[in-house]
């Protein structure tokens, strides 16, 4: 079906397009996800931050910042669905045109800039979905706010009754002087107030893959101190590997397949930094299940994908989880954690 949709989808502008989808997924939902894909086979099972998650693929924040869809987004397969990123207050984003389709490279250049209708209007679509999976909030700054961290502590605050986890964004290329947060005293200073905010509620840090080594060390060093519960391991890139398309030299922040080879570095930055004493979850040009299988085994609890559906479609998430099955099986693990547990030696 997909492969008959796509034409008409990618004559589209590329956020008309994806509008679009998350209006059909909402009507999905509201009847009950008729057809949705089975549930993930158990071995698939795993546990991360205290959280139990029937598989290890998760939705990626900025495909649903406002929670619209999420109970259509559990009805594909995901195991965890990560909405937002939410602001305290209601921001349009930049201006338009903002999103950009890589075709030939299969990636995506967003410069969306925290487009929401704030936190406020989603919490209450959040706690109404049925959520047949584990739900994360992502959280950042408004563009113009006199005090980040306020506005951090505040959204975190909000979703901590209502999350399963909650993310801190600080590497959104797209909101200037966003990404200083993550370098120096105001790291900590952030870190304290969130984890005061979050109650009980993990805590999981977002970085950019931007990042030097010098950098990766720092805030895993911070995170540790400030006893976050994960990392996820990466947001969208500004670098510019060798590109094809026609869309190459628009500004923002780079997803999809052209960012595997720098996420999966910046991975295994992340997990000699945190020494295995932090769960990683590893997001960027993710696509396969072969992908997926290499991340998971290679340092990551859990990994995330977005721009892979834009390409592959919405039967995509169910694809990963069978074909993650099969590779445990083939390779005689019992569970992912076993497997994760014998790579690691």
């Amino acid at each position: 079906m997909f492969s008959v949709l796509r034409p008409a989808l990618f004559a589209l502008d590329a956020e008309r397009a994806h509008g679009l989808t998350i209006d059909g997924l909402a009507a999905w939902a509201k009847l009950g996800t008729p057809f949705a894909a089975p549930a993930p086979d158990p071995v698939l099972r795993t546990r991360v931050a205290g959280i139990d998650f029937a598989s290890p693929l998760g939705l990626a924040a900025g495909v649903d910042k406002n929670g619209d869809a999420i109970d259509g987004w559990f009805g594909l397969g995901f195991g965890s669905v990560e909405i937002g990123t939410l602001t305290p207050l209601p921001q349009p984003g930049n201006p338009k045109p903002r999103i950009f389709r890589l075709v030939q490279d299969e990636g995506v250049i967003n410069r969306l800039g925290f487009n929401n209708g704030g936190i406020d209007a989603a919490l209450p679509r959040a706690k109404a979905a049925k959520r047949n999976g584990v739900l994360g909030i992502n959280v950042g700054a408004n563009k113009d706010a006199a005090d980040r961290i306020a506005d951090y502590r505040t959204s975190v605050t909000k979703a901590a009754p209502i999350a399963d986890y909650i993310t801190i964004n600080i590497s959104s290329p797209n909101t200037p002087g966003l990404r200083d947060l993550q370098y120096g005293a105001e790291l900590a200073e952030l870190l304290v107030a969130c984890i005061e905010a979050r109650g009980t509620t993990p805590l999981f840090l977002k970085i950019a893959p931007d990042l030097d080594s010098a950098g990766i060390d720092h805030i895993a060093r911070a995170a540790i101190d400030a006893k976050i519960d994960a990392l996820i391991v990466s947001n969208t890139t500004i670098s510019r590997p060798p590109l094809r398309s026609a869309n190459a030299k628009e500004t923002g922040g780079l997803s999809g397949a052209p960012l595997a080879p720098l996420a999966r570095a910046k991975l295994a930055e992340a997990r000699a930094a945190t020494g295995g004493t932090l769960p990683l979850i590893s997001v960027g040009g993710i696509g396969s299940a072969e992908e997926a299988y290499a991340r998971l085994t290679g340092g990551a609890a859990l990994v995330q994908l977005y721009s892979a559906l834009v390409y592959r479609g919405p039967g995509l998430p169910h694809a990963i989880n069978a074909g993650l099955a099969a590779l445990l099986k083939r390779d005689g693990f019992a569970t992912l954690a076993e497997a994760q547990a014998a790579k690691a030696l």
